[in-house]
């Protein structure tokens, strides 16, 4: 996906940059995929459809001493674009040829897309087993304001990385947590300030939806309710979370049941098909919030917090530093395990 946009051994780095974040793991493919080293920093500067030179230059900044810190060899990168800047859908379109379906891929573009061709930067990429299909064949429509490609290549050469591939976030996941399993589930991910669901039929994408709602709204909850301040507010999540047996259950459930209720809806698209759902999976830093996990489970639905760490191989002695990280890798380790 988006390969004509970027540069072209075997130590590979996914990079993913989040709204608060930025993740980073380098994988090295040998007889196995091995988690070399990886890294987390948090970053103030968003970048956005302008081309904002400050904002660049200091992202590039933080970026390039997260790989000097991480101890990162590799300049091969896989990179993911934030879900607020990617227009993406699943859409069916009749059996045809290459030729034909780039066209008929730029008509369907302009029901989804709210920007001319001209603004953006258009991939698709057939999805599911649909050689045999009657009905024709599920593409995956992306599409990328060519200005926010543009911003980040700045701050991928300023850092001294070479993107390869860029890909959409829920790829990533999918990757990481599920590989080559035909399952069914939803994928929550949970993060500072935006969560990603994701339905995953058969092992495949079939919609992804993204709320502007994460766990620096439960902090901004927490900080008005008690009058305290965001530092404060912040432990007071990490240590109570949503257990029954405190007061701040009230204040954060307004927030979680405003991602339960858009998931009800995503099961009842799956319901309505006769679609068995395997399990929900839970990742992204809001993902450690105690209690969240329990706080899905009346969905009648199996919940369970994802782990990335399954798709490689690691050095045990970081176990135990690796889990507290793990929910909040696996779109980088996504990225890195992407070896084509």
């Amino acid at each position: 996906m988006f390969e004509g946009l970027f540069a072209k051994k075997n130590s590979i780095l996914g990079v993913d940059i989040g709204t608060s974040n930025i993740k980073l793991a380098q994988i090295g493919h040998g007889q196995q995929a091995v988690l070399e080293t990886y890294g987390i920093v948090n970053v103030a500067y968003q970048l956005g459809g302008k081309n904002d030179e400050i904002a660049i230059a200091q992202m590039a900044n933080v970026l390039k001493l997260l790989l000097q810190k991480a101890g990162v060899s590799a300049r091969r990168c896989v990179i993911s674009f934030p879900n607020s800047a990617v227009f993406s859908s699943v859409i069916q379109l009749p059996k045809m040829t290459e030729s034909e379906m780039a066209s008929a891929v730029e008509f369907e573009a302009k029901k989804y897309v709210p920007l001319s061709l001209a603004e953006i930067d258009l991939s698709w990429t057939p999805i599911g087993d649909s050689g045999t299909s009657s009905e024709g064949q599920k593409i995956l429509l992306t599409a990328v304001p060519k200005q926010v490609t543009r911003n980040y290549m700045k701050v991928f050469e300023l850092a001294g990385l070479a993107p390869e591939i860029g890909e959409i976030e829920a790829l990533a996941l999918i990757r990481s947590l599920i590989g080559n399993a035909s399952i069914n589930c939803v994928i929550i991910d949970i993060g500072a300030r935006s969560t990603g669901l994701n339905i995953i039929e058969n092992g495949f994408l079939r919609l992804s939806r993204n709320l502007n709602i994460g766990g620096d709204t439960i902090t901004d909850k927490i900080a008005q309710s008690l009058n305290i301040s965001q530092f404060r507010a912040e432990q007071f999540k990490k240590d109570f979370g949503v257990s029954s047996a405190t007061f701040i259950p009230d204040t954060i459930k307004p927030v979680l049941n405003l991602i339960k209720n858009e998931v009800k809806q995503l099961l009842t698209i799956y319901q309505s098909q006769n679609i068995q759902v395997d399990k929900i999976l839970l990742v992204g830093g809001g993902a450690n919030l105690p209690g969240v996990k329990g706080f899905f489970e009346d969905l009648k639905v199996t919940v369970e917090l994802g782990n990335p760490l399954k798709a490689v191989a690691y050095n045990k002695d970081l176990e135990t530093v690796l889990k507290r990280s793990a929910l909040s890798l696996p779109i980088a380790i996504g990225l890195a395990l992407r070896n084509e």
